[in-house]
Protein backbone atom coordinates (compact mmCIF):
# COMPACT_ATOMS: atom_id res chain seq x y z
CA UNK A 1 0.00 0.00 0.00
CA UNK A 2 1.11 3.53 -0.79
CA UNK A 3 -0.15 6.70 0.61
CA UNK A 4 -0.32 10.08 -1.16
CA UNK A 5 -0.02 13.20 1.29
CA UNK A 6 -0.19 16.51 -0.09
CA UNK A 7 0.41 19.79 0.95
CA UNK A 8 0.68 23.62 0.07
CA UNK A 9 -2.86 24.25 -0.98
CA UNK A 10 -4.82 27.27 -0.07
CA UNK A 11 -6.28 30.76 -1.00
CA UNK A 12 -4.15 33.20 -2.86
CA UNK A 13 -4.64 36.63 -5.17
CA UNK A 14 -4.60 36.59 -8.70
CA UNK A 15 -1.15 36.88 -10.33
CA UNK A 16 0.60 34.97 -6.69
CA UNK A 17 2.57 31.81 -6.37
CA UNK A 18 2.09 28.30 -4.25
CA UNK A 19 3.95 25.35 -4.01
CA UNK A 20 2.53 21.95 -3.40
CA UNK A 21 4.19 19.22 -1.99
CA UNK A 22 3.75 15.47 -2.25
CA UNK A 23 5.24 12.72 -0.48
CA UNK A 24 4.61 9.08 -0.71
CA UNK A 25 5.00 6.67 1.55
CA UNK A 26 4.44 2.90 2.32
CA UNK A 27 5.62 0.15 0.42
CA UNK A 28 7.42 1.48 -2.21
CA UNK A 29 9.49 -0.98 -4.47
CA UNK A 30 9.36 1.82 -7.12
CA UNK A 31 7.43 4.68 -8.57
CA UNK A 32 7.82 5.73 -12.14
CA UNK A 33 6.39 8.95 -13.70
CA UNK A 34 4.36 11.07 -10.86
CA UNK A 35 2.19 13.87 -11.82
CA UNK A 36 -0.41 16.77 -11.02
CA UNK A 37 -4.07 16.32 -11.73
CA UNK A 38 -7.31 19.02 -10.79
CA UNK A 39 -10.47 19.21 -10.70
CA UNK A 40 -12.66 22.21 -10.60
CA UNK A 41 -16.16 22.19 -9.46
CA UNK A 42 -18.72 20.50 -12.54
CA UNK A 43 -15.65 20.07 -14.66
CA UNK A 44 -13.87 16.91 -15.38
CA UNK A 45 -10.69 15.83 -13.63
CA UNK A 46 -7.82 16.92 -16.15
CA UNK A 47 -3.80 17.03 -16.22
CA UNK A 48 -2.17 19.77 -14.86
CA UNK A 49 1.78 18.37 -14.96
CA UNK A 50 4.00 15.37 -15.44
CA UNK A 51 7.26 14.15 -14.62
CA UNK A 52 9.00 10.90 -15.46
CA UNK A 53 11.64 9.50 -12.95
CA UNK A 54 14.50 10.90 -15.37
CA UNK A 55 13.00 14.20 -14.73
CA UNK A 56 11.24 14.43 -17.86
CA UNK A 57 8.24 17.19 -17.93
CA UNK A 58 5.34 17.38 -19.50
CA UNK A 59 2.61 20.52 -18.98
CA UNK A 60 -1.10 21.18 -19.99
CA UNK A 61 -0.91 24.04 -22.72
CA UNK A 62 -2.89 25.89 -20.08
CA UNK A 63 -0.14 26.25 -17.22
CA UNK A 64 2.93 26.27 -19.57
CA UNK A 65 5.08 28.73 -18.98
CA UNK A 66 3.76 29.45 -15.49
CA UNK A 67 4.26 26.07 -13.55
CA UNK A 68 6.92 23.99 -12.97
CA UNK A 69 6.92 20.33 -12.05
CA UNK A 70 10.10 18.64 -10.31
CA UNK A 71 10.75 15.83 -8.13
CA UNK A 72 12.96 14.25 -5.30
CA UNK A 73 13.28 10.34 -6.38
CA UNK A 74 15.12 9.65 -2.90
CA UNK A 75 12.24 10.91 -0.95
CA UNK A 76 9.53 9.85 -3.15
CA UNK A 77 8.32 13.68 -3.37
CA UNK A 78 6.95 15.58 -6.18
CA UNK A 79 6.21 19.43 -5.80
CA UNK A 80 4.56 21.78 -8.25
CA UNK A 81 5.40 26.13 -8.28
CA UNK A 82 2.49 27.70 -9.65
CA UNK A 83 3.08 31.04 -10.01
CA UNK A 84 1.30 33.84 -12.19
CA UNK A 85 -1.98 32.44 -10.57
CA UNK A 86 -5.52 32.88 -12.70
CA UNK A 87 -8.85 32.64 -11.33
CA UNK A 88 -9.27 29.63 -13.62
CA UNK A 89 -6.72 27.79 -11.88
CA UNK A 90 -8.85 27.33 -8.98
CA UNK A 91 -9.86 23.71 -8.30
CA UNK A 92 -8.54 20.66 -6.17
CA UNK A 93 -5.08 19.37 -6.90
CA UNK A 94 -4.58 15.67 -6.82
CA UNK A 95 -0.97 14.37 -7.26
CA UNK A 96 -0.29 10.57 -8.51
CA UNK A 97 2.53 8.24 -8.38
CA UNK A 98 2.69 5.22 -10.79
CA UNK A 99 4.33 2.23 -9.53
CA UNK A 100 4.37 -1.56 -11.18
CA UNK A 101 1.74 -1.96 -8.70
CA UNK A 102 -0.40 0.42 -9.62
CA UNK A 103 -1.22 4.07 -9.71
CA UNK A 104 -1.91 5.54 -6.00
CA UNK A 105 -3.34 9.27 -6.04
CA UNK A 106 -3.10 11.61 -2.97
CA UNK A 107 -6.56 12.80 -1.79
CA UNK A 108 -6.72 16.13 -3.22
CA UNK A 109 -5.53 19.72 -1.84
CA UNK A 110 -7.48 22.90 -2.47
CA UNK A 111 -6.54 25.94 -4.41
CA UNK A 112 -8.28 28.66 -4.57
CA UNK A 113 -7.12 31.88 -6.62
CA UNK A 114 -9.33 35.11 -5.99
CA UNK A 115 -9.57 38.11 -8.54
Amino acid sequence: QVNMVESGGGLVQAGGSLRLSCAASGTILRINDMGWYRQAPGKQRELVATITRGHSTNYADSVKGRFAISRDNAKNTVYLQMNSLKPEDTAVYYCTAETILGNYWGQGTQVTVSS
